[in-house]
């Protein structure tokens, strides 16, 4: 008699809990601020490159390395197309720094340990955990402060900071609380720490600085960009690290030949061409940021300072998660995270204006009923 099919699986993969994505509703007519997507759609002239595109070329390869699209974003962030590799997505990324730079924890001798340990401070990325799992590595979640501030170097040794992890992750700023971190405050960080530093910058274009420059000066430090968050290309799949030549050659060694794919590639190209058009929208964003916070503050939530394009805000009267069913039940949809330390609170995306006022009616209706 056969095995059951499940003893075929590796008992890691048994045991793995999966990262769970932000629902994509099948219910018509919902508002949808749960994802962090931009409200606004892609500029015309990428759905222009976009559609000219969609011709013979499509029975051919991409360009496997995005050379050209290197070229761009190397021109855009002052530094050489060795220092760039895209991903599909820049979680495809994330994967494969756990995978070059991080040992399994069965492979290693008990010192030093530390080569085995994935890094993050908690609440953020619920991905991170899941690529260590996947990895066979240890996770290192270390508490932020009660206000969701990185916690000083001084006291990053109390709460069991390992400055020797093999990969620490940093989202910055944070998600899902929004919270913005000072270049200058990284670089302490990054000047203390080992191994290697991987700043996440999937919601920068709404932050009043960005660490980039760090990823051009130390040689164990990544930067983490997207298309998908400012840009409204998170259809396409389109992510990029800036680094080292040394760390990022040794990501292209083990990334999927053709990993990006070539509408995708002219998808951004064409981004890259237009970012007036984008700034503009950040500009509109960052007011609907700022309007919604004070409005919902009027209403009773407690709304952190956010310099992301979603606020995270803790709700009145009703345990956070029944804030969650009572606005969808008025067809606006959030995102709750039931962890200890987000459980209070819901994140909420900034959407259109429209959006905003659909949101505001809705929690009041909450709070009448």
């Amino acid at each position: 008699m056969k095995d059951s099919a499940e003893s075929y699986i590796r008992p890691l993969v048994r045991r793995l809990r999966a990262y769970v994505p932000g629902e994509q509703p099948k219910v018509r007519g919902l508002v949808k601020l749960n994802t962090n997507e931009n409200p606004y759609p892609p500029s015309p002239k990428v759905l222009r490159a976009i559609r000219a595109a969609v011709d013979s070329r499509l029975r051919l390869y991409p360009n496997p390395t995005a050379e050209q699209l290197r070229e761009k974003l190397a021109a855009l962030h002052h530094c050489r197309p060795a220092n760039i590799i895209v991903g599909n997505g820049s979680d495809e990324l994330l994967a494969l720094a756990t995978r070059a730079f991080v040992e399994p924890e069965s492979a290693c001798p008990p010192n030093p340990r530390s080569r085995a340990v994935v890094q993050f401070f908690a609440p953020s990325y619920t991905l991170y955990p899941v690529l260590a799992d996947i990895a066979g590595a240890r996770s290192n979640p270390v508490p932020l402060a009660a206000d969701f501030a990185l916690p000083a170097i001084t006291e990053l040794t109390a709460r069991c900071w390992d400055f020797q992890a093999a990969l620490t992750f940093i989202t910055t700023p944070n998600a899902p609380t929004g919270r913005g971190y000072a270049t200058a405050e990284l670089e302490e960080l990054c000047l203390k720490q080992g191994g290697v530093i991987l700043l996440d910058e999937a919601y920068v274009d709404f932050a009043r600085e960005n660490a980039m420059a760090l990823a051009l000066r130390h040689p164990h430090v990544l930067v983490a960009r997207t298309f998908s968050k400012a840009y409204s290309l998170c259809f396409q799949r389109i992510g990029y690290f800036v680094g080292h030549e040394t760390l990022i050659a040794a990501l292209q060694k083990i990334r999927d030949s053709y990993n990006v794919n070539g509408l995708g590639q002219i998808a951004a190209l064409a981004t890259l061409a237009d970012l007036p058009y984008y700034r503009r929208g950040f500009k509109r964003i960052i007011a609907s940021r700022q309007r919604l916070s004070s409005e919902l503050t009027q209403l009773g939530f407690s709304v952190l300072p956010s310099q992301a394009n979603f606020i995270f805000a803790r709700p009145p009267k009703f345990p956070a998660e029944v804030w969650l069913q009572k606005l969808r039940a008025r067809k606006v949809l959030v995102r709750w995270f039931s962890s200890p330390e987000t459980r209070d609170w819901l994140r909420i995306t900034i959407g259109t204006d429209a959006d905003a006022d659909a949101l505001l009616r809705a929690a009041s209706a909450a709070l009448d009923g």
